[in-house]
């Protein structure tokens, strides 16, 4: 029986995601195995945990300069050394629970998790392969701290590959595989009976519109942008998914009602139909998180990019509109003219879901499970 370790932290939900993604997989397709999910940052200590999580949420709604100022210098200087030499004191924490599991591999999708396990293996402490699986579509050095200690690096495009091999990482180490996304999303769904589960019509367009979540990123602009998509485009259907954040559904329900849209539009919180819903949608409008992204790509859809945040998410929409994959709505963009043009133009939906099919990825999980199996001999 070997042991794999599947580390993650709770900053935003796709580095859990990721992780799930991975754990299933396995158990549904390796045998004499013994997989254990682990959130790093919780086991060393819950206060810290919370506090840093919270500070994540905070920073990120409130004042995202003050973030993206943190996630770039978190890159060099002294807020990376910092950041680096706290990882190393926890990550002594950490070893406990390599004592007691014992692990013959560990998975990361935090970069947490790779440099305290990277410190571990760099003092003796244990001895694991260490495979750890970027979750966003452009690296940061955060992720590659300890680099030396780590067997494999899996990303989810050719660019990375390359600013990996810059950064003096071993070009036999990194593999382009993709973000691990649920098994879900590999069901061949019904589409007749999705359309009539939520009372949709097929001759119409379908948009999928996300909230930005519990974190309520943006909530005026998303609120505005929602009122413009309404007001302005009576042509299409919307799902709108406002998953825990209740203020910002009860905000999407106002304005379904001032335009009397209750015929098609379909409200939601939290729901886990995202794959099914994927599958009937034209596009996408949402903030461009590393795991919304992933999705989307997988299901094809094009993604009209709202509010992303300072830094790893900008870093996605740049990625997704250098590879024509979806449209960033930036400050001074008007959403209604871009929305009007996208759905009077056949051709350019057609265009953006083709080239989506080049990064969807569609087997990432298993492709990273083959690769980990077969070169640790598990």
């Amino acid at each position: 029986m070997k042991n794999i370790l599947i580390l993650y932290a709770a900053y935003g939900g796709g580095h859990l995601n990721a992780a799930t993604a991975i754990k299933d997989y396995i158990e549904k397709n390796y045998e004499d195995v013994n997989v254990d999910l682990v959130d790093c940052i919780k086991y060393i200590s819950k206060s810290i945990d919370k506090v840093t999580t919270s500070a994540y949420k905070e920073l990120a709604k409130t004042v995202p300069w003050a973030w993206e100022k943190m996630y770039y210098k978190a890159e060099c200087g002294m807020l990376s050394k910092i950041s680096s030499s706290t990882n190393k004191i926890l990550s002594l924490k950490l070893k406990n629970l390599f004592e007691i599991f014992n692990p013959d591999l560990v998975i990361s999708t935090h970069p947490f998790a790779s440099q305290m396990t990277c410190h571990l293996k760099k003092k003796r402490y244990i001895d694991c392969k260490l495979a750890t699986i970027l979750t966003d579509f452009a690296s940061h050095k955060q992720w590659l701290i300890g680099h030396e200690y780590t067997d494999y690096f899996f990303v989810s495009n050719d660019t990375m590959v390359s600013e990996l091999i810059d950064f003096g990482i071993n070009k036999e180490k990194i593999f382009n595989t993709g973000i691990p996304i649920s098994l879900k999303f590999s069901t061949n769904h019904n589409k007749n009976d999705i359309f009539s589960q939520f009372g949709l019509k097929q001759n119409k367009k379908l948009v999928l519109f996300f909230g930005g979540g519990e974190f309520g990123l943006g909530k005026s602009k998303t609120i505005s942008y929602f009122d413009d998509l309404l007001s302005s485009i009576p042509k299409v259907q919307v799902i709108a998914v406002s998953g825990k954040n209740k203020k910002i559904k009860y905000s999407f329900q106002e304005i379904v009602n001032k335009y009397h849209r209750q015929n098609d539009v379909k409200l939601l919180e939290f729901t886990p139909k995202i794959p099914e819903i994927m599958s009937i949608c034209d596009f996408v409008i949402s903030k461009p998180g590393g795991l919304t992204t992933s999705e989307s790509l997988f299901s094809n859809l094009p993604m009209i990019i709202i509010n992303p945040i300072p830094g790893q998410e900008e870093k996605n929409a740049e990625f997704l509109e250098n590879n024509n994959l979806g449209i960033w709505v930036k400050k001074d963009d008007n959403l209604t003219s871009i929305l009007k043009d996208l759905i009077n133009s056949e051709n350019k939906i057609n265009e953006l879901k083709f080239n989506t099919k080049r990064f969807s990825n569609r087997n990432s999980s298993k492709n990273i499970c083959d690769i980990l199996f077969k070169e640790t001999n598990i």
